[in-house]
């Protein structure tokens, strides 16, 4: 029998997404019944965005994230080996990247079941590709440590190494604001940072400056989604 195959659909990075998918991504949601998501309520209206006349009482829907036991992936690719195609789509962005699914994904890869990524938007590279930063070199960094003390040291860590690596790194948005006076009082004030908020969206923002000019700023990022980057001179 041929297996099917697991498809990696990215979602929006907002309600108010400015970003429209391609016919193929619509198309392949139009055929797949088979979905794993996130977040059942988010997928489900994901679904009804791109889709609004599929008939979504016939899907199979599994959910994988932060919660999901391990042993339970395997369920999920049961139905590529009986040769049925399976979606895995994130809340936000791009499953995989800075989110669940790696597991998912070499499981697949360990029963030979082919993975098939979609396009989509990715705020991290959309961040990377309009920060003005070195784009050859880059290392995503997550979440940096909550602890003042050992966030001060984390941070003048990873400027040490920006500058030959790009830095990206992410924050908890009701934290932005925290975060940017963090980075303000830490890092030196000829480091270059960039902020790139609410990527895609109708109030999307992209600032790149040096952190002596950065002090002089009134920016509020509260609550809003965003990537950090920073290169030192």
């Amino acid at each position: 029998m041929t297996k099917g195959k697991l498809y990696i659909i990215p979602n929006y990075l907002g309600e108010n997404s400015l970003f429209d998918f391609d016919n193929g991504t619509k198309g392949k949601i139009n055929e797949i019944n088979n979905f794993i998501f996130e977040n059942e309520k988010n997928g489900r209206a994901f679904i009804n965005r791109i889709n609004p006349k599929k008939d979504q009482s016939v899907l199979n829907i599994k959910l994988l994230n932060k919660f999901t036991e391990f042993q339970l992936i395997y369920e999920m690719v049961k139905p590529c080996l009986e040769g049925n195609d399976v979606a895995l789509i994130s809340d936000a962005g791009c499953a995989c990247v800075a989110d669940p699914g790696k597991d998912l994904v070499m499981v697949c890869h360990n029963n030979k079941i082919k993975v098939k990524p979609l396009v989509g938007p990715s705020s991290i590279l959309l961040a990377l590709m309009a920060s003005g930063l070195d784009g050859q070199n880059f290392e995503f960094i997550g979440y940096l440590p909550i602890k003042t003390s050992q966030k001060k040291r984390f941070i003048k860590d990873i400027e040490i190494k920006s500058r030959k690596t790009t830095q990206i790194f992410i924050e908890t948005p009701y934290r932005n604001n925290k975060l940017i006076n963090n980075l303000s009082s830490y890092l030196k004030p000829s480091t270059v940072l960039c902020v790139a908020s609410e990527l895609s969206l109708k109030n999307e923002s992209v600032v790149t400056d040096t952190i002596e000019n950065w002090k002089k700023k009134k920016i509020d990022l509260n609550k809003k989604p965003s990537i950090f980057l920073i290169q030192s001179k």
